[in-house]
């Protein structure tokens, strides 16, 4: 063969050994589950994937829609699924309901809640105290419902104040809309949109959003089974590092982020749910805090507030500490949070 042809041979063993060892570890399955159905606030999600981030960082994920925070995170909890974008409040809650099961949270996505009510100009409710003696609606699982509790102890209303009709979350706004009820709680970013595709516009809707009134929640984040965080640490900080990517991309060019999302789910609607997208960006996602941090990491301080506060709502007799909820020793660095 000579020594050239030896060389060669070497060469190309090496270079198939390297493609062997990096297939390897692309079949390292990740099973996530998103909080709601394909809507643009989960595009970045996709997007990641279609770019290759995930694939990357030698995982193959499996991205499935969901049926709420309490959905996603029950999906973790029994092992169906390794990782789901879920809200940390919900996840307060479930751990005080089932401590066998607790999880942590590890990665913020949401460093300003989208968490409100809605009501109609018409209405005549202008401030919280006109709520007294109003019925409000909601899905029993909807987290600005759940969290009503608190809203009430910071603007000086008491549960009495209110009644509450529950219904499944396709009727929420058109019962608004048709005087059912006189207000309805939910996410900024869905309700807002819903009232505006029925004829409702934005300066005829009043919103209370939570976090203008002293409640200074987090809202959504990355969380992982025990199994991954006991055994599969580098992977969670690769799934992370490619979440980033995703959103940074999205956050840079909504219109490819939505067009990926299309490819998944045909029968969304490209216009809506680029909106839905960009007031997710502006509202919830770039902060001045994640602006100058990057994604990612919380505030102790702030979250043990808004566990307190989580804990008033929910009734937790003994609220759990920060790190029993929180964990970033899977957090990539800063610059690999950067969003900009």
């Amino acid at each position: 063969m000579g020594k050239f042809g030896s060389r060669v041979a070497a060469l190309t063993l090496g270079v198939a050994a390297l493609v062997v060892v990096h297939a390897a570890k692309a079949d390292t399955p990740i099973k996530f589950s998103l909080d709601w159905k394909f809507e643009g606030h989960t595009a970045p999600y996709i997007l990641a994937r279609k770019k290759g981030y995930f694939s990357d960082e030698g995982l193959d994920v499996t991205i499935d829609s969901g049926n709420g925070s309490v959905g996603a995170i029950t999906r973790v909890a029994s092992g169906a699924y390794d990782i789901s974008f879920a809200d940390i409040n919900s996840l307060v809650e479930f751990n005080a309901s089932h401590p066998d099961q607790a999880m942590k949270s590890i990665f913020m996505v949401y460093d300003r809640p989208p968490f409100s009510l809605f009501m109609l100009k018409k209405s005549g409710i202008t401030k919280p105290e006109d709520l007294k003696g109003k019925t409000l609606g909601a899905p029993v699982f909807d987290a600005s419902r759940k969290l009503f509790p608190a809203f009430a102890e910071a603007t000086g209303l008491s549960m009495d104040d209110v009644k509450w009709e529950s219904m499944d979350p396709p009727l929420r706004e058109p019962m608004l809309v048709r005087g059912d009820v006189d207000g309805i709680s939910g996410h900024y970013f869905t309700s807002v949109l819903n009232l505006e595709s029925q004829g409702i516009k934005k300066e005829d809707m009043v919103v209370f959003k939570y976090a203008d009134y002293g409640l200074d929640f987090y809202g959504n984040g990355i969380l992982a089974s025990r199994d991954m965080m006991e055994n599969h640490g580098d992977e969670l900080r690769g799934f992370l590092r490619a979440v980033v990517k995703g959103w940074r991309d999205a956050i840079a060019n909504p219109a490819e982020a939505i067009a990926a999302l299309k490819e998944v789910d045909p029968l969304i609607d490209t216009k809506l749910e680029t909106e839905r997208l960009n007031m997710v960006i502006e509202d919830n996602v770039v902060t001045d805090e994640v602006l100058a941090h990057g994604m990612g990491p919380i505030s102790t301080d702030r979250m043990a507030k808004a566990i307190d506060q989580v804990s008033l709502a929910f009734g937790i007799q003994n609220p759990p500490k920060v790190a029993d909820i929180f964990t970033s020793i899977y957090m990539p660095g800063e610059k690999d949070r950067k969003i900009k």
